[in-house]
């Protein structure tokens, strides 16, 4: 897809090819921050370098100083993009893993015959047959690694896993044992090479996911229709869109109608029929009808670029677990050498008949093991498979940093309008006067209000039965603050709040309100009765709350501007911690702050949920800010670092699981690495560990971790056990302020 450039300057996100090598990555970055921009950065799970495009030639330059097998993409044709990224498992991997594949085959020929004839060919050429056998063998697999060694030993760089194989495996050749050094290099370059095949399939399962990009639009021209890729199509024209086939463009059905599957944007299983007039999206599937959809923006700017930009940069925003390990890997490894050499010559000094070649054995074992790949390779690949996971069901989560702040969320500030409610507001009660009947007060408020787009005006039209035969002609007036005024005909109707009746010398005792919006009416000058008016709660925001509170979350906070009255009946009956109302956006953003002053003293993070348009300030000053029904909305996907497509509050809840059984996954790899190679450094300074296991271990680590990682992106949220357990206690009264 189009990449992103906001200004001259700015990052530009371009493939790596033949990037395989998780502590390569991390060392080109670190490199490239120090000497070139301080802000680019690798992302390993994508196989992409983000960096100031003026700036690319220069970091080639310092690529090909460290590892001259990586190459930038220049490419800027979409459809090339995810294949030069290295995400598939198409024909370039494919090649190269079978170039891999002959000096290994070669190799391990060698060194079977020569492990089988070991005896003759020691007897044979005074020894020498041997030699020219194994070291064959292991400049055949070993020669990467060799020339890796020492071009990074010129730079100063000491300790990378070249060096340390390296080291290991002429310290082996040394002291005769020829072949466990082969042995070591052999497997070493086996499990490269189903480390790199590992890899190329764990990207192949994140860009399957991503992989929603239409190929071609059925452009319909004056002559007839024609295929062409989206990127030609402009604003206006018009394509047809057959059964089967997936939508390239956002536009608005002119004709035909169906059912389309949506699930690609929103993780929404069931089809949504559409019609003439009907916007649809780019990446839905058109599951029936022949569909013409007039084009309302070019491809680059169509909700699908625009999620899948999200997606695939979302990796270059690294969370703290990740950022640490990273660090941590360059005093790793130069304290695990230090040992082993202490290991090497201390003993024999100090400890009596101790023997220098058994003690350099148990040293190279701890140098083979300190190789910190199997660390660094599986926290990008798991942040990514919980992004991807993630998106699968229509959340999208900006970078990995926000997937684990979501970890640790413990308290949730919702907006209240479009969010905790739907929005729609619904006459709940009619209450007449003495002399009027409810159907008499709900029509003089539906014929004053015939003209009025104001939501409560659309609710009593709604709600009227009759609304065909209310008179158009007449005079009618909004009066700002208080409601309407109309004559029609001999009938002189208000309808608004008290003021407006009191202002007209109507006396009247209003019914009590309960927190709901009362809409009064009075007829010739005299009080007809009230209308109780009040916005829905969404279905699913009791359960969401709930699941929130088994999730670990202790306090929820509702923020919003209707009157207190009306916040404190929706508060209550959702059973939220504390209730501010009669807000303005910049009150929202000062009780916001408030909390995270208070927050400061403990390790929880602050979420706050919006409707992504009229929150833009809150959402962006939280620890995380989480958008409702971004499908289609630029202002939900810009403002907010996490984006739920679909209007459901229960993915709130489903984002947070998500994020912590990513961070879970993480933390099984962490703990298994460490344990691997802490069990063989103990083992290696017992002397029972050799060579070969330590390699062994440390590449079966290494590819554990990649698959472990991938979990993440086949996250299925388990079904809801029928919950025996006590619901949460509501509140006698919630904190209204």
């Amino acid at each position: 897809m189009p990449d992103a450039i906001n200004a001259h300057g700015a990052p530009k996100t371009y493939p790596l090819r033949h990037l395989d090598c998780a502590n390569c990555a991390a060392k080109i970055e670190a490199r490239l921050q120090k000497e070139l921009d301080s802000n680019a950065t690798i992302s390993f799970a994508t196989g992409t370098l983000s960096i100031d495009p003026t700036k690319v030639e220069a970091a080639q330059r310092v690529i090909d100083a460290i590892e001259p097998g990586v190459v930038i993409e220049l490419s800027n044709r979409p459809q090339e993009t995810a294949s030069a990224a290295g995400l598939g498992s198409g024909s370039i991997h494919s090649h190269q893993h079978s170039v891999k594949l002959w000096p290994l085959a070669i190799a391990g020929l060698l060194f079977v015959s020569g492990l089988i004839f070991k005896s003759e060919l020691t007897n044979m050429a005074g020894g020498w047959a041997e030699y020219i056998v194994f070291v064959t063998a292991y400049l055949l697999v070993g020669n990467g690694v060799l020339r890796a060694a020492m071009r990074n030993a010129l730079q100063g760089q000491f300790f990378d896993e070249n060096f340390l194989m390296t080291i290991a495996t002429l310290g082996a050749f040394a002291i005769g044992n020829l072949p466990e050094a082969v042995g070591v290099m052999l497997f070493y370059y086996v499990g490269e090479l189903l480390q790199d095949i590992a890899v190329s399939r764990s990207r192949g399962s994140i860009q399957a996911l991503l992989d929603i990009r239409p190929d071609t639009a059925n452009l319909k021209t004056a002559t007839g229709i024609t295929e062409v890729s989206p990127n030609q199509v402009s604003i206006g024209d018009v394509i047809l869109v057959r059964p089967g086939e997936r939508i390239p463009l956002d536009g608005e059905v002119t004709d035909g109608e169906s059912f389309v599957d949506t699930s690609a944007l929103t993780g929404e299983s069931v089809p949504q029929r559409v019609v003439p007039g009907k916007a649809v999206l780019a990446g839905m599937v058109n599951n029936s009808g022949l569909l013409q959809i007039r084009v309302t923006k070019t491809y680059s700017e169509t909700s699908l670029a625009r999620i899948l930009e999200l997606v695939e940069h979302a990796a270059n925003r690294k969370a703290p677990t990740e950022q640490f390990i990273t660090k941590f890997a360059r005093y790793y490894t130069p304290s695990v050498v230090i040992g082993a050499a202490l290991v090497a010559f201390l003993p024999p000094l100090f400890i009596p008949g101790a023997a220098l070649r058994d003690w350099v054995h148990r040293a190279l074992v701890l140098l083979v093991i300190s190789c910190p790949c199997a660390l660094v390779i599986s926290i990008p690949l798991g942040y990514f498979g919980g992004i991807g996971g993630a998106s699968r069901r229509g959340i999208l989560v900006k970078g990995a940093n926000y997937l684990e702040a979501l970890a640790d969320i413990d308290t949730v500030v919702f907006d209240k309008t479009g969010t905790l409610t739907e929005g729609i507001f619904e006459v709940q009660d009619i209450i007449p006067a003495p002399g009027f009947t409810p159907e008499t007060v709900l029509h003089l408020a539906a014929q004053a209000e015939v003209h009025s787009a104001h939501p409560i005006a659309l609710s009593i039209l709604q709600a009227s039965s009759i609304q065909n035969g209310l008179a158009q002609e007449g005079q009618f007036q909004e009066i700002a603050g208080k409601g309407v005024r109309a004559k029609v005909g001999d009938a002189d109707i208000l309808v608004g709040n008290v003021s407006l009746l009191q202002s007209q010398d109507i006396t009247f005792t209003p019914p009590a309100d309960y927190g709901i919006t009362m809409v009064h009416v009075a007829y010739n000058n005299e009080y007809a009765g009230s209308i109780a008016i009040a916005d829905r709660i969404k279905p699913g925001a009791a359960a969401t709350l709930h699941d929130l509170w088994h999730l670990g979350v202790e306090k929820t906070v509702m923020l919003t501007g209707d009157a207190s009255a009306t916040a404190h009946r929706v508060g209550g009956d959702l059973a939220i911690d504390a209730i501010h109302a009669e807000l303005l956006p910049d009150e929202k953003v000062a009780h916001v702050e408030a909390l995270l002053e208070e927050k400061r003293q403990g390790k929880g993070k602050l979420a706050f949920v919006g409707d992504g348009i009229n929150d833009a300030p809150v959402l962006t000053r939280a620890d995380v800010g989480i958008a409702m029904g971004g499908l289609g909305s630029d202002a939900a996907i810009e403002a907010a670092d996490v984006v739920i497509m679909e209007d459901r509050l229960d993915k709130v809840s489903e984002a947070i699981t998500i994020a912590r059984y990513t961070r879970r996954i993480i933390i099984e790899n962490i703990l298994l690495a460490f344990a691997v190679k802490a069990l063989f450094i103990g083992l290696g300074v017992l002397g029972v560990a050799t060579l070969w296991e330590a390699v062994f271990a440390d590449v079966g680590v290494a590819l554990l971790a990649v698959f472990n990682s991938t979990r993440a992106l086949r996250f299925q949220l388990a079904p809801k056990p029928i919950c025996t357990c006590p619901t949460r206690p509501y509140p006698q009264q919630a904190k209204v302020f």
